[in-house]
């Protein structure tokens, strides 16, 4: 389903912005899916205890849990907890792909088109940040806890985010900054 929304925000962003040209539409068109597989890994990722238990939905692959010794029946059960952690490091480590594919997206509008990188930037950056934070606190899924960046990164990433928009150079370094600690901008 990710893919499809990817596809969709692709062809909108030719529609309507005269700066993607046929050329740099094509290749948007081949990393699209990366994009928006990448914001919904994560987003799986760290909702995985919420959704089993709240929710009653469970979007990890049953395939990939049993793959490990797990299964949605046993996703939150303590005696399967290390097999569940082995199977959601193999969705952690898809979500880093995809977040590197859906940087080169991103770098890849033309600057002009800001609103669209706008668009796409903070979603992304926040994706780099949560995934970092989920793979700092591997007890966050033992502990039912959900993982959430702070308040006060999440300003300082949107703020430094609208700063370097029209930088390739700027969003890559703010992106690798993000992805390896927290980013808050001291007052």
């Amino acid at each position: 389903m990710a893919g499809t929304v990817g596809y969709l925000l692709t062809d909108l962003w030719r529609e309507h912005e005269p700066s993607i040209s046929e050329a740099r539409y094509a290749v948007l068109r081949e990393r699209c899916r990366s994009f928006a597989e990448a914001l919904q890994t994560v987003n799986i990722l760290k909702d995985v205890a919420t959704d089993a238990e709240k929710e009653n939905s469970i979007y990890v692959p049953e395939e990939l849990l049993r793959e490990h010794g797990s299964s949605h029946s046993h996703i939150l059960a303590p005696e399967r907890l290390r097999a569940t952690r082995a199977a959601l490091a193999t969705l952690v480590q898809l979500a880093w792909k995809d977040l590197e594919g859906a940087r080169s997206y991103l770098l890849l509008i033309p600057r002009r088109a800001v609103p669209i990188r706008l668009f796409c930037v903070l979603p992304l950056l926040f994706a780099y940040a949560t995934l970092r934070d989920l793979t700092h606190i591997p007890h966050a899924l033992a502990r039912r806890e959900v993982v959430k960046i702070s308040r006060r990164e999440v300003k300082s990433l949107t703020l430094v985010g609208f700063l370097v928009i029209l930088s390739n150079r700027g969003l890559g370094w703010l992106a690798d900054r993000a992805m390896r600690r927290p980013f808050v901008v001291v007052r």
